[in-house]
């Protein structure tokens, strides 16, 4: 990978690597997966935490010596061994449910896994005999020209029963590099007189290693696609899957419509019926039902039912917008709370504030919360009007059904059913209520 992040770290879907093959398996268990670290050890334990056990592989010796490293967490513990791993995240947990049942429904203590198509990969070819029985498999740096000719692949999914597997390790012979080849208990296998079984994945995809950045984009393209169509089985519509970015940890409701260029990042929640994009990054965010949201930013926000913004606002860390707010072009949020009806006009910012319900928030309107040392916080009433350019310099409060003129720079606190004016804003009247 050419970085100083292990291989098995590197995101896909928003997830790292090994986390995908950690949800291939966790079902299907009942030990927590054992985990075979080497280069980046430490990095992988802070990174997956508690998802598994870990076993360190002190010299990097091939699979076979991987496999006995991790001996001692298992052995006595288990009939049964599925190995898997780090570096293939495409591999469905169906597959792998597959291949226990036809690891049960056998009597060979190896079971293998397998796929057909045109593309090598650099797999080791499964050789069959006549009776298209297994009879081993051959690395393809190894194999003889019809050898290579062979369409059927291994993918190196294999499900052991636990004493054979820890018996036969000690077996493998060592390779001309120096290393301990996990495929060699095939051989083995069928030396002893098992006739070894192969569930053929019919999705060859699912058998993409990634030891390239070339492969890791391969894997990110297929894992997207998956999720795509997963979400429009469900009941989402995607306009553009080819442009549209979800992340697996994503969750989105029935008959919304993402449209072309959108990310969908992190935790985000998305309710029903709301449309987002094009041109839309969400991250960390939770959305209720019947929101709109055109070419705009969101991140680690809280956006109620029926909300409408854009295009071009920015959500920052904080921001919450309650049910029925609008925002106009250019508005940006950080840290705030806007209450139901409020309407933020275009080319206006608000931070560090709490605002009523029903306020009108005119064009240009900013809060000043930074005086160069601290945040401060601006709180404004029910049903309050701001008029466009007013510049609220925090701390600073409004009361419910005040009115700033235009232009107006609001220094002092201002009561309820008031119009303030000019610069510095200043009481003009009270209002009554036929205003």
């Amino acid at each position: 990978m050419r970085s100083k992040l292990p291989k098995v770290l590197h995101p896909l879907a928003g997830q790292p690597m090994i986390s995908h093959a950690l949800g291939a398996v966790r079902e299907l268990v009942d030990l927590p997966p054992v985990l075979v670290v080497g280069y980046g050890a430490e990095q992988v334990r802070e990174a997956i935490g508690d998802q598994a056990e870990y076993a360190v592989q002190e010299k990097q010796l091939g699979t076979g010596h991987a496999v006995s490293s991790a001996r001692s967490k298992l052995e006595g513990k288990a009939d049964t061994i599925i190995v898997t791993y780090g570096d293939m995240p495409l591999l469905r947990g169906q597959s792998l449910k597959d291949l226990l049942a036809l690891h049960q429904a056998g009597e060979s203590p190896v079971t293998m896994t397998s796929f057909t198509g045109d593309k090598a990969r650099m797999f080791g070819r499964v050789v069959r005999d006549e009776s298209r029985h297994i009879t081993g498999i051959v690395e393809e740096a190894v194999a003889t020209p019809e050898q290579l000719a062979i369409c059927e692949y291994n993918v190196g999914a294999y499900c052991f029963d636990a004493d054979w597997l820890w018996a036969s390790l000690k077996k493998i012979p060592v390779s001309p590099k120096g290393e301990y080849y996990l495929t060699d208990l095939v051989g083995l296998a069928v030396e002893e007189g098992y006739a070894v079984e192969s569930n053929v994945i019919e999705d060859p995809d699912e058998a993409i290693g990634v030891n390239n950045r070339v492969h890791l984009a391969t894997a990110e393209k297929v894992m997207r696609q998956r999720i795509n169509e997963g979400w429009m089985l469900f009941g989402v519509t995607i306009l553009d899957p080819d442009t549209t970015y979800i992340e697996s940890s994503v969750t989105i409701g029935r008959d919304t419509i993402i449209y072309p260029n959108t990310h969908l990042q992190g935790e985000t929640i998305i309710g029903e019926g709301c449309g987002i994009g094009p041109d839309t990054t969400v991250m960390d965010t939770k959305m209720g039902d019947q929101v709109r949201v055109i070419a705009s930013t969101l991140e680690k926000a809280v956006v109620e039912d029926h909300v409408t913004m854009g295009p071009y606002c920015h959500l920052r860390k904080g921001a919450h917008l309650q049910e029925g707010v609008h925002l106009g072009n250019f508005g940006e949020v950080k840290q705030s709370v806007l209450g139901p009806g409020t309407k933020m006009g275009h080319f206006s910012y608000i931070g560090d504030a709490k605002i009523g319900e029903n306020v009108n928030i005119g064009a240009g309107t900013i809060t000043c919360n930074y005086d160069g040392e601290k945040k401060n916080p601006t709180e404004i009433g029910d049903d309050v009007f701001l008029g466009s350019d007013t510049m609220l310099v925090a701390p600073v409060k409004i009361g419910d059904r005040s009115v700033t003129g235009a232009g107006a720079v609001v220094t002092r606190d201002v009561p309820p059913d008031t119009l303030v004016l000019g610069v510095p804003a200043r009481e003009k009247r009270k209002l009554e209520k036929s205003d």
